[in-house]
């Protein structure tokens, strides 16, 4: 039997980017990881779309409504803390257009399952032979200052921050990085850094470069209509300067 999952799926205005058919085959294949989409004050169908599902297969697929659109963050907390209350094995989020396809999440539980030592594994865009990764080269240059930045924020030798396919051990500990509101709206893979970073500075737990593994992806593809735009570099620019107000200052 393979260790139950929960991946928390944000949608904003997503009714004509979901690929419910996807979600439905790959729950066929494997049971074990359920799927909780939050649904972020979506003006469009997404709603709709989403209680369909919910009615075909309540078993795999669950819903939280957020009645107003409150931003990527806090439409990850919000649904990690609904899926930590289940007492899963391990708990993540995922891109709800499917970037990074499923059957990836079966490696990263494999990870986890392998190596007790690792608390996370995160994905990482690396374009090497044998693999495809297909992203817009404005998106992939201004992707990697910001990665460097954040890394140099988080003192942290992380590759790719943003990439938006995340496991977690179901622990305690994880479940506490997810217990305050952020302090961004979109960035929650650099808070989530920032405070386990801040939670065991000093201690004798074990460090952030110790407990994470990036992931290179095998696949990736960069869906057209991403709510991510160029001109948001910028306003990305100024959340990094406000993480690292709150967390290193």
């Amino acid at each position: 039997m393979e260790p139950p999952a929960i991946i928390v799926i944000p949608c904003y205005n997503e009714a004509t980017r979901l690929q419910v058919s996807k979600f439905k085959t790959f729950s066929c294949a494997k049971p074990a990881i359920r799927f909780l989409f939050v649904n972020d004050g979506s003006t469009d169908r997404t709603g709709l779309v989403l209680e369909g599902l919910h009615q075909e297969d309540h078993q795999h697929f669950a819903i939280c409504h957020l009645a107003q659109n409150r931003g990527k963050a806090e439409a990850v907390r919000q649904g990690l803390l609904r899926a930590f209350a289940a007492s899963p094995a391990y708990v993540g989020y995922w891109d709800a257009d499917l970037a990074t396809p499923l059957n990836t999440l079966g490696a990263f539980c494999e990870l986890l399952n392998v190596r007790p030592d690792l608390e996370m594994v995160f994905g990482a865009r690396v374009q090497m032979l044998g693999r495809v990764i297909e992203r817009r080269a404005l998106r992939h240059y201004l992707g990697r200052v910001f990665a460097t930045v954040a890394s140099l924020i988080l003192g942290l030798h992380i590759y790719d921050t943003q990439c938006g396919a995340k496991l977690f051990r179901a622990s305690p500990a994880m479940q506490a990085l997810f217990q305050e509101p952020f302090a961004t709206r979109w960035l929650v893979d650099i808070e989530i850094l920032a405070r386990l970073i801040q939670a065991r500075r000093g201690t004798n737990l074990p460090q952030a470069e110790d407990i994470i593994y990036e992931f290179p992806l095998l696949e990736w593809r960069d869906v057209a209509g991403s709510k991510v735009k160029a001109g948001d570099f910028a306003k990305g620019l100024c959340g990094l300067a406000r993480i690292y107000w709150q967390y290193f200052i």
